[in-house]
């Protein structure tokens, strides 16, 4: 048969990517009946132990006005709404902060068990994850597509990098998940068959005593929490990853390559771990160059713990005798060089293990970890050989023990429990993660301006330039020699205002990769970026403090950090492309990105795009600008690194990982990729250690399957250029209908009165204001993260689904139709953008909406009133148009159990909407000079409840 007669054709190589969502990802439950059944019964033990927890602390008679609510509510007449709001109107302030709490703890318990049974069902897949990618790829090797060399060069670079960020988006407090960890642990073992009989008594005993300790833990911050503060609970997570999950999915990667005869390098880092806690200024006053050495300090603090609580592990593990084992030549003289460098620690281990050598050099190591704590806290000199003055210390010494087994043909042991712990440390590093900082591109530029300014050089004030001119200056200054503070003004504190500042920062900076090591920080991300100059002012500003040396032609250059564009905005991400190429096109610039190892990071960011144009031209567009990146990293031979700035909200970039990583287009991941992971998406998926397995897993398996197998398209460029056609039309008119909404004037009067967005400020669920400093306090200074807060609270949702009806609808009547359905079937970008639209308008309850508008929006604001009618004229359209691209009947048709769960989660919130349109209405008609503690409490809680039942906030 020849060539052109065994090629598929285009409609085989379509219906080979043609698959059904797996909607349960996007909706985060459970699917099978089983655990369905599983789910209801838990959930029943654990409400009836609420009830009782109530009855002992509040009296029996709140318990009835409990059951009451919920009789009301699970009634879907009108007549029983109408009766469910009068009721919740009349109760006292003091009796609505109960039912709130009653409410919200429900749904806490109801979360963390639901997550318990989301484990145990993806447990029961025949397949794991990373075994699915292999087996895929081992198909493609035996196919001859693919060869082994190009496995080992992505594994070389493979890097999946969750960050945690510091936005505020998480309104449970670390105490409550901390309770809820333990409620889980125990329900976990009341539902093991293999129990005595006579454990139940006592597991229901212990489910009693947390769940009362529940309600008696408030749920409310008494204070706004400090950047330290948000860093404690990414450490919180991160300590549990380590010691928890990351040994075991390390293990098992290794495992899932070895049945492709492909080795992962001990030295390989494909899971890293970043964070925001500590170094994101962007808007944050609170963010001081001060916290974030004090953030660094706290993170390497509790890492050094996590690493002695490994190596305590293995010394207690590694007890081979020198009667019974030889150690390599190398051991055995660091051996002796540790004894001359620690005798105290010598003659306290000799008498115990003068036999055991794997013992001697791991008391060794567990010691210069605990010196190296110390020397950290009281910011005393490294001392060589008695502590470590970064990761490469640890590990060589860790190495030295790996290599003395295998040379003397112990690899079992090798590949043990140390080489676990080694990849461990590989991936946590000393410090659990790597800190990013961001600042504002016109930071940089008000302290540049002070400087040249400063020197008179230029015929116009820097302030004053043009941007081609700004362009033209400070491209002339990178690849200058002088410096422009003059020597010691930076260091003596002779610069004030901004110019202070940013060289006080980026000294801190510089500071921290001194004390802390390399690693500590890799990335200073700017924001508001909009051309070359943006990232050409701060490079020359890192170069005044030392971090940046551009060489000569004797030596070359260095960069101590790397430097990323953030695009937020449409018109940014349309210029992505030609901003990157002429970013590298400059030599100077181009000597940095050298110096990183030819790594170029760039920032997409999710939020501000889809608050700006909607979510059909931001998700869109994005993957738009992925495209010309990946063509033009190409170009200037730099490997690009992704960083996707995504919110916990569809609109705000959220939805599944794994299925996002494999929407990516063809060709844009080759390796290292950063995934931002906020707020409340972090407790959903790490608060059980077992389910933030299945989530890192996940996700590791797609970077790895996207990388290797996903590097070209198979289709032919008519079919790609009319999937990108219809999806050019989609976004247009969705951006457009947006637009029209989002800039009516009645928008904001109706957007303030119809949610709770201006009571945000007062949950203290974040350091970071909500709006942005300096600007006139529309809808343009409100952060994208309140923007979805007010419509998630008041079920509109809006930013996760408004325009792609109308984008839907007129890619249709353009005759499209077809093309949508293959489109769906067949391409994962538009399957995952549509099923995480479906996902939205399933949660949007306009019913419940038009309660917040009936109540809140003032009756003589006939124009904001008017705007619902809108928003519901295109919740109708696209719902709809959906429908007719997936070809279901209705929403989620093809996950009833979930549709089930759903169903039951608006019966308990329905009573939280109620109090929540009653409270709002009852604060704002007092005078805000005379405020109500008790109801603003009240409120509060109810935002959290209600941010609970939907399992998000913004």
């Amino acid at each position: 048969m020849s060539p052109e007669a065994s090629a598929p054709t285009t409609e085989q190589l379509i219906a080979a990517d043609r698959r059904a969502p797996d909607v349960v990802q996007f909706g985060g439950g459970v699917s099978t009946d089983e655990q369905h059944a599983a789910l209801r019964a838990s959930v029943r033990q654990l409400g009836t132990l609420l009830g009782e927890a109530l009855t002992r602390h509040e009296g029996a008679e709140l318990l009835e006005l409990v059951e009451q609510v919920r009789a009301l509510s699970r009634d879907t007449d009108d007549a029983s709404a109408h009766d469910l709001h009068d009721l919740l109107s009349g109760v006292d302030a003091s009796t609505a902060i109960v039912l709130a709490r009653a409410f919200t703890a429900y749904f806490q318990l109801v979360n963390v068990t639901e997550q318990l049974h989301r484990w145990q069902e993806l447990t029961t897949r025949p397949e794991r994850p990373l075994a699915a990618t292999t087996r895929r790829i081992g198909e493609a090797l035996e196919a001859g597509s693919i060869d082994r060399d190009l496995i080992a060069d992505v594994l070389g670079r493979l890097e999946y990098r969750p960050v945690f960020t510091a936005h505020p988006t998480e309104a449970t407090r670390r105490s409550v998940l901390g309770l809820l960890r333990k409620i889980a642990a125990v329900t976990y073992r009341a539902e093991d068959p293999r129990g005595r009989a006579t454990d139940a008594a006592v597991t229901e005993r212990r489910l009693a005593e947390l769940v009362d300790l529940l309600w008696q833990t408030d749920e409310l911050r008494i204070d706004r929490p400090e950047p330290t503060d948000e860093a404690r609970t990414a450490i919180y997570y991160l300590q549990t990853l380590a010691e928890k999950v990351v040994p075991d999915l390390l293990a098992e990667l290794d495992r899932s390559l070895a049945s492709l005869g492909v080795e992962l390098p001990a030295s390989a880092r494909p899971l890293r771990f970043g964070t925001w806690a500590g170094g994101d200024r962007d808007g944050n006053p609170n963010v001081t160059p001060a916290v974030t050495l004090d953030v660094l300090g706290l993170q390497h603090d509790f890492g050094l713990r996590e690493l002695v609580r490994g190596v305590e592990e293995l010394l207690q593990e590694l007890s081979s005798s020198s009667r019974m084992v030889t150690v390599s030549d190398e051991l055995a003289a660091s051996l002796q060089a540790d004894r001359e460098a620690l005798p105290i620690t010598y003659s306290t281990i000799k008498r115990l293990n003068a036999e055991e050598p794997y013992r001697l050099k791991l008391s060794y190591v567990r010691v210069r970890l605990l010196r190296t704590r110390d020397r950290l806290a009281h910011a005393t000199a490294h001392e060589p050989g008695r502590d470590y003055e970064n990761l490469e210390g640890l590990l060589a010494d860790l190495t030295l023990v790996r290599d003395s087994l295998i040379a003397s043909g112990d690899r079992l042991t090798a590949d043990g429990s140390l080489l676990r712990l080694i990849r461990t440390a590989t991936a946590m590093g000393l410090g659990l993660a790597t800190l990013d900082v961001r600042e504002h591109s016109g930071k940089h530029h008000e302290a540049l301006a002070a400087l040249f300014d400063r020197l008179g050089e230029l015929e116009t004030p820097y302030g004053d330039l043009d941007r081609p001119d700004r362009i033209a200056v400070l491209s002339r200054e990178m690849a200058a020699r002088r410096p422009l503070t003059g020597a010691g003004l930076a260091a003596s504190g002779a610069l004030d205002g901004t110019a202070g500042a940013v060289i006080d920062l980026l000294t801190t900076i510089r500071s921290a990769l001194d004390t802390f090591g390399p690693d500590v920080i890799e990335t200073y991300i700017v924001s508001m970026t909009h051309d070359v100059d943006d990232l050409f002012a701060v490079v020359v500003l890192a170069r005044e403090v030392g971090l940046v040396d551009l060489g000569g032609e004797d030596r070359p250059a260095t960069a101590r950090i790397g430097f990323a564009p953030l695009f937020e905005t449409v018109a940014e991400l349309e210029a992505a492309g030609p901003l990157l190429d002429a970013l590298l096109g400059d030599p100077s610039y181009r000597r940095v990105v050298s110096a990183r190892g030819d790594v170029q990071e760039i920032m997409l960011g999710y939020s501000d795009s889809s608050k700006d144009a909607g979510i059909a031209a931001s998700q869109w567009q994005i993957h738009r600008a992925q495209r010309a990146l990946r063509d033009l990293g190409r170009k200037h031979g730099v490997t690009l690194r992704l960083f996707h700035g995504r919110g916990g909200s569809v609109g705000r970039g959220g939805g599944p990982t794994g299925e996002a990583i494999m929407s990516q287009p063809y060709g844009s991941l080759d390796g290292p990729i950063k995934i931002t992971e906020q707020g409340e998406v972090i407790s959903d998926k790490y608060t059980l250690a077992q389910l933030g397995r299945e989530n890192l897993e996940q996700a590791l398996a797609s970077v790895l399957e996207a990388s290797v197998l996903h590097r070209t398209s198979l289709l032919p460029p008519d079919v790609l250029d009319g999937w990108n056609a219809t999806m050019d039309q989609v976004a247009g008119s969705g951006q457009e209908a947006y637009r029209a909404l989002v800039r009516d004037p009645a928008l904001v009067p109706f957007f303030v009165s119809a949610t709770p967005v201006d009571e945000l400020g007062k949950m203290n669920i974040g350091s970071r204001p909500a709006k942005r400093p300096g600007g006139p306090g529309g809808l343009d200074d409100l952060r994208a993260i309140p923007w979805v807060f007010g419509w998630t609270q008041s079920r509109m949702i809006l930013p996760g689904w408004y325009g792609v009806g109308s984008g839907l609808a007129a890619a249709r009547e353009a005759g499209r139709a077809e093309t949508l359905r293959e489109m769906y079937g067949s391409w994962n970008f538009f399957r995952t953008f549509l099923s995480n639209v479906e996902m939205t308008l399933a949660k949007t309850d306009l019913d419940i909406a038009a309660r917040y508008v009936r109540t809140l929006v003032p009756a003589e604001e006939s124009a904001a009133r008017a705007l619902f009618e809108t928003i519901r004229e295109e919740h109708a359209r696209t719902i709809a148009e959906v429908l007719a691209v997936t070809g279901q009947d209705e929403l989620l048709a093809g996950a009833p159990t979930l549709r089930s769960t759903l169903a039951i989660r608006d019966v308990y919130l329905q009573p939280l909407h109620a109090l929540q349109v009653s409270l709002l209405a009852r604060t704002r008609d007092l005078p805000e000079d005379e405020p109500d503690l008790d109801l603003q409490r009240a409120l509060l809680l109810t935002i959290n409840g209600i941010a609970a039942g939907l399992r998000n906030t913004g």
